[in-house]
């Protein structure tokens, strides 16, 4: 199946079972995820699996060499006893989350993120780690873990790109490192063979994990999808005016801050034939004594003037002036 297509001619290759063979569907899934893109560069150590250069002066990967190094690096990974010795390293945002998700389905351990100096070489440190096996998602930017794993003799897995230095490497998986889709495919195929050899999961069937657990998700598209989802949920949740299962808002009949009952309104301003709408005697601080027959009523225009006041500051002046000063 691997020479099939354009970009896997016919090299020589490493021997292995036919059980381990690709299938169409594996090739599928490597070609929709760009695995066999590689960058405008090329490095001399990378010349053995680069098959084609395009017109646009992108490289061509070997689909054939990526999945015979991706079975040789889970055999590697499944001879280690302790899976947790397996010490799997990215630093860039899109290889974390496969990252992550391959030490879980595989009991490694992870580092997603910085890479402190001096994990593998400083005792003092808290982070300090004596791992057995170490993979990595790109030689160029975890640099550091590759050259401190050369002073303790520390096995390198790498996914390498075709512009990827191959300095301290001693498995490299030629493959596109960068795209968020190739990087987490190849994390997926790896933990899935590994699962295989270790007798976990059948090669009968099919995984039930899927490949898109492995990609990164970019959290503002994250948020995005969240509220596109919980916008019907919103709008179904608020009442319909005018709908027939709605109630009309009813007049309360009591007024919470008077005693007495509220008037309900009449038909037009001064009611309905036409005179004034007669007053609710109220009670409570607000109450005004009744008026006596033949009384003006208070506050209106025939109200009695105020009496003026007659000592104090306020007092009329009483009688004539007197004369000089």
């Amino acid at each position: 199946a691997l020479g099939d297509h354009p970009s896997c001619p016919s090299f020589p290759t490493m021997a292995h079972p036919a059980i381990l063979n690709a299938t169409e569907d594996d090739i599928h899934k490597m070609l929709a995820a760009q695995v066999h893109i590689g960058t405008s560069n090329s490095d001399f150590m990378m010349a053995e699996y680069i098959w084609r250069r395009r017109q646009d002066g992108v490289h061509i990967i070997n689909i054939g060499k990526t999945w015979e190094k991706l079975m040789l690096a889970a055999r590697i990974v499944v001879a280690i006893e302790n899976p947790a010795d397996v010490i799997a390293i990215c630093a860039r945002p899109y290889g974390q989350r496969a990252v992550l998700k391959f030490a879980q389905h595989t009991g490694a351990s992870a580092i997603a993120g910085r890479f402190t100096p001096g994990t593998f070489t400083n005792q003092i440190t808290k982070q300090f780690k004596e791992p057995r096996l170490l993979l990595i998602s790109d030689p160029r930017t975890d640099s550091q873990a590759v050259k401190e794993a050369s002073y303790v003799n520390l096995p390198v897995i790498a996914f390498c790109d075709s512009d990827s230095p191959l300095q301290f490497v001693d498995v490299a998986i030629p493959a596109n490192n960068k795209g968020k889709h190739s990087i987490g495919l190849l994390h997926w195929l790896l933990a899935r063979e590994v699962l295989r050899m270790r007798g976990v999961i059948s090669r009968d069937m099919q995984w039930k994990v899927c490949p898109d657990l492995f990609f990164y998700r970019d959290p503002e598209e994250v948020e995005r999808a969240a509220e596109e989802a919980a916008a019907p949920a919103f709008e179904e949740a608020q009442p319909q005016w005018g709908a027939a299962g709605v109630a009309s808002a009813e007049v309360p009949a009591t007024d919470e801050f008077a005693a007495g009952p509220v008037v309900p309104p009449t038909e037009g301003m001064f009611g309905a034939a036409g005179g004034v709408a007669p007053a609710v005697p109220a009670s409570g601080w607000d109450a005004q004594p009744p008026a006596v027959d033949g009384a003006p009523v208070a506050g209106g225009w025939e109200a009695q003037p105020a009496p003026q006041p007659t000592a104090g500051w306020d007092a009329a002046p009483t009688g004539a002036p007197a004369a000089g000063w």
